[in-house]
């Protein structure tokens, strides 16, 4: 019998899918090997149900993104835990992953967290200006939470952040529940919480579906390519209105004359550290090659 499913976890070779409110513990078809494919967390299959729990997964439905570290698909929303309390996240980390979810589609929520110690007022200014939905809340006094569940109820989001920001105190003060899936699944494991290396999707009693997926350093390290290099300047979503007022084709928005992305950045209208971002993140850019991305997929 054929049914349809979302998989959760992926673990050695098994695909664990929920489907009709039950899991069922799959294989791949060796035609997704041939095909240089693999299922991913978050994927929407079709199974074939074998008995007693079990089932191949024979088909995968067209996804509307997949990222590499951490291997996901289908992801709407990505939840960027920052922090201006210890330890203090750096902007660029947050531009960094905010455009890689622009190439993909991929909605950025930032969410200040530690405010009952730290307001992160200037963090505040900077995404809120940008366009991002951007919240503060304490996982310790609950402030922001019910805004958050708001945001995330009916949407698959991923959460990542900087190490120590306070990304599993977040998800487990939105639903105490949490603490228990994560908790069984390590014993389940053999290994402590924080050294658990696999991706897997959750499901809060809000409604809402997440990834708990690794921090910024293994986030976005497959993910800068030629495709980002060349479409950096719309990834900077608030640099849209100016990008074709420019007087140059092909305007870098670097230092160039009648840049009307620079004389935004001069009245006030973009945010001078998001524009930083954007520098820095071009000239870590700046030399990827074709001939590289080439020789890479080899």
């Amino acid at each position: 019998m054929m049914t349809e499913g979302r998989i959760q976890k992926a673990l050695s070779g098994f695909y664990y899918v929920e489907t009709n409110g039950q899991i069922l513990t799959c294989r791949a078809r060796g035609k997704f090997r041939k095909d240089g494919i693999s299922p991913l967390v978050g994927d929407l299959v079709e199974v074939r149900e074998l008995g007693s729990d079990e089932g191949f997964v024979e088909k995968i439905r067209p996804r509307k993104n997949t990222f590499t570290r951490p291997a996901v698909a289908n992801i709407d929303q990505l939840v960027v835990i920052a922090s201006a309390a210890i330890p203090r996240t750096d902007p660029y980390l947050i531009d960094r992953v905010a455009a890689i979810a622009a190439l993909k589609g991929c909605r950025v929520v930032v969410l200040l967290n530690k405010c009952d110690l730290d307001r992160a007022d200037e963090l505040y200014g900077i995404y809120r200006a940008a366009g991002f939905p951007t919240l503060r809340v304490s996982a310790e006094t609950g402030e922001g939470l019910e805004d958050l569940q708001t945001l995330i109820t009916g949407k698959l989001s991923a959460f990542t952040g900087n190490s120590g920001v306070g990304k599993s105190s977040i998800l487990n003060a939105l639903d105490p529940a949490f603490r228990i899936q994560v908790g069984e699944v390590s014993q389940a494991l053999g290994r402590g919480r924080h050294t658990t290396r696999h991706v897997e999707l959750y499901r809060l009693s809000c409604g809402a579906e997440v990834v708990d997926s690794p921090g910024f350093s293994s986030f976005e390290t497959n993910e800068l390519n030629l495709e980002l290099k060349n479409r950096l300047p719309e990834t900077f979503l608030e640099f849209a209105p100016y990008l074709d007022r420019c007087r140059f084709v092909g305007c870098s928005h670097i230092k160039e004359k009648g840049c009307a992305v620079l004389e935004a950045l001069r009245r006030g209208e973009i945010q001078e550290s998001r524009h930083k971002s954007y520098l820095r993140l071009y000239e870590e850019l700046k030399p990827l090659q074709d001939w590289q991305v080439q020789k890479g997929k080899k």
